[in-house]
């Protein structure tokens, strides 16, 4: 559910790099500031939205093909979390996401190689879990051959050397790689499950506005082998990630203030996106949904109505001062699940250009229920 997030930065990446500049650029580091920004703030003016694909209404989706970029639409990314160990039973967990933005609907004709109406930006992280360190990074770039880009098929998905990348044209396995100082991953991920279409077919309403919604699917089950490199040490690891995609033109309703995101891999092969959009009065928006995909990869829908959510207790953010939800009841009565979802670290708060938390969680049950995720809170802060 990350259908609405990139629009908020969109107006802070716009400020940062401009959007008519016709020459090559290094990635932006955003730590070389500090600077953060809440997302609600950041979410507070849509840019126009005229002249850009809108996602209205159910589309047939076809792979490998919608694994690669939408360059109609204003934005869309591909986002990836996992929960990885050494034979040895250190943890990690990371997120790798690269976006793509449209500046502009059209590109006006020019003879210069480095015009676009481009943008990329990546987040990468890494929870060291079992020590308690926290890795997070942030990169801006204008869309370039040398700098950043997507292409299909295969998949290429590039900022300069945080990458995704197919190792042949049915789009997997994917190898990412991405390093920042002392901190990299290099990952190969193979699909277990086949996508997954969120929503209606894979449309993904946020609000009852028009257009305002995303095409939004999911790898839920990724086989992952690997090195992750923490300290200038790689560590030999496997385990399992997700990949969440969306493409779309939205935004944020006047509304809406932010969002809980959570995915989910039990123990019994059963997997559990879900997403919570919340109200400024503090209440659930009837648009927030979720997907049950079962073991064999047939898919449940799950509207507002079959979704019950808890908050069990809260963590205040030393650094920024927020106070997060950090433990949770998650009810869906209608698959029998009763879930506790608990943060395998406190802080994994990304403090960044848009400020959130984002980080590894362990599940719970009745009758010895486990499982692994990834959780995502949004718009918390002032």
């Amino acid at each position: 559910m990350r259908a609405i997030r990139i629009l908020g930065v969109l107006v802070l990446v716009l400020v940062l790099v401009g959007a008519t500049a016709c020459g090559p650029q290094a990635p932006y580091d955003s730590r070389r500031e500090g600077v953060g920004q809440s997302l609600a703030k950041a979410l507070g003016s849509e840019a126009d939205t005229k002249g850009y694909a809108r996602a209205l209404a159910p589309r047939r989706f076809s792979f490998p093909t919608d694994h690669g970029a939408h360059p109609d639409f204003r934005n869309e990314w591909w986002y990836f979390t996992g929960n990885l160990a050494t034979a040895q039973g250190r943890r990690f967990g990371y997120e790798l996401t690269l976006f793509r933005i449209a500046l502009v609907p059209e590109l006006a004709l020019s003879k210069s190689a480095w015009r676009t109406r481009q943008l990329y930006m990546g987040h990468f992280a890494v929870s060291d879990l079992d020590r308690g360190g926290f890795h997070a990074f942030e990169r801006f770039a204008r869309g370039g051959e040398l700098v950043a880009g997507a292409r299909n098929p295969p998949l290429q998905v590039w900022l300069d050397d945080w990458s995704i990348n197919a190792e042949q044209t049915s789009g997997f396995p994917l190898r990412l790689q991405a390093t920042q100082g002392d901190v990299a991953i290099d990952l190969t991920l193979v699909a277990e499950k086949p996508p997954v279409l969120n929503g209606d077919a894979g449309l993904s309403r946020k609000s009852d506005e028009p257009g305002n919604a995303s095409y939004y699917y999911s790898m839920t089950r990724l086989h992952t082998l690997g090195t992750v490199t923490v300290d200038g040490k790689a560590h030999a690891v496997s385990g399992s990630s997700w990949l969440d995609r969306e493409w779309g033109t939205s935004a944020l309703a006047d509304d809406q203030e932010g969002w809980d995101w959570f995915a989910i891999q039990l123990d019994d092969g059963r997997d559990l996106m879900l997403y919570r959009l919340r109200r400024k009065d503090g209440s659930t928006d009837p648009a927030s949904a979720g997907t049950l995909v079962q073991a064999d990869g047939t898919a449940v829908h799950l509207d507002r109505k079959d979704i019950a959510l808890e908050v069990l207790d809260r963590w205040t953010s030393p650094d920024t001062g927020i106070r997060y939800p950090a433990r949770w009841q998650l009810r869906v009565p209608g698959q029998g699940l009763v879930l506790t979802v608990e943060p395998l670290q406190a802080n994994q708060e990304l403090d960044l250009r848009v400020r959130y938390w984002e980080g590894a969680v362990r599940i719970s049950g009745p009758k010895g229920l486990s499982g692994r995720g990834y959780m995502e809170l949004a718009g918390y802060g002032s």
